[in-house]
């Protein structure tokens, strides 16, 4: 069992950095060992320290806090406790609170920060150290039963899976939307195919423009994905000839 435990913090404001400094001083079994102003840097330096414990703000330029965990998730392989450390708002810590050990609220009250410390210093005390960044994120890249995450062009949404019909590239505004029984939000610019198929094992990738939920696939007639309601009036889903073998062999295995 370890007598200090090591962390990262991860800001691109220097005062979030400098707070979170001057609180883990007072913590004799944390020790910060490196801090970054953005997800590139940081990136390299959890992979060169791994860190116990990474303090990581939400929204920052360029590559977004949930952004960068997806990168480094193949990467991780010891256990890695994620504090988020955010000003975002209550409603999506809530969601973000089931891919993550805890969350810090800016700006945090002397109280606030000693009871996740305390949380994470029991928690990594004990001999369940099974979580490891590829457990924090489960929920984060759709392998609960409930909910996954999305990065929309207002900031981040957590929907039920059995909300999502499919995805659909729209070439006009080269943005991936996600299209619900009634509505259609459009993803962040920079999401890409591989960013959507990683989020859960149902999201199939059919052809170049569009990924269904395939848990509303009811047949396969020829090239054409016929879907269960209230996604059945859907006419355009094509299987593509590139996708076509993977898309009927996970039809088969449902």
């Amino acid at each position: 069992m370890k007598d200090n435990y090591t962390a990262i913090v991860i800001d691109d404001e220097p005062r979030g950095i400098s707070n979170l400094q001057t609180s883990l001083q007072g913590i004799n079994e944390m020790e910060l060992v490196q801090t970054a102003p953005n997800a590139a840097k940081g990136k390299e330096l959890i992979l060169k320290h791994k860190p116990d414990v990474l303090f990581l703000d939400v929204e920052m330029p360029e590559t977004s806090g949930l952004e960068l965990l997806r990168e480094i998730k193949d990467a991780v392989n010891w256990p890695m406790q994620v504090v988020f450390y955010t000003a975002y708002d209550k409603y999506l810590l809530e969601a973000l609170r089931e891919s993550a050990f805890d969350y810090l609220l800016k700006p945090y009250t002397e109280t606030e920060f000693l009871l996740v410390i305390n949380r994470l210093l029991t928690y990594m005390r004990s001999e369940e150290k099974k979580d490891s960044l590829q457990e924090s994120l489960s929920t984060l890249n759709g392998k609960d039963n409930s909910h996954v995450l999305i990065t929309t062009v207002r900031g981040y949404q957590s929907l039920r899976f059995d909300e999502i019909g499919y995805f659909e590239y729209a070439k006009e505004s080269k943005h991936w939307c996600v299209i619900l029984e009634k509505q259609r939000i459009q993803l962040k610019r920079n999401t890409t195919a591989d960013d959507i198929v990683r989020l859960a094992a149902s999201f199939v990738q059919i052809n170049q423009q569009q990924i269904i939920n395939i848990s509303y696939l009811r047949a396969i007639e020829g090239k054409k994905c016929l879907m269960l309601p209230p996604f059945d009036q859907a006419e355009s889903l094509l299987i593509s000839r590139n996708f076509f073998n993977s898309v009927q062999d996970r039809f088969f295995m449902l």
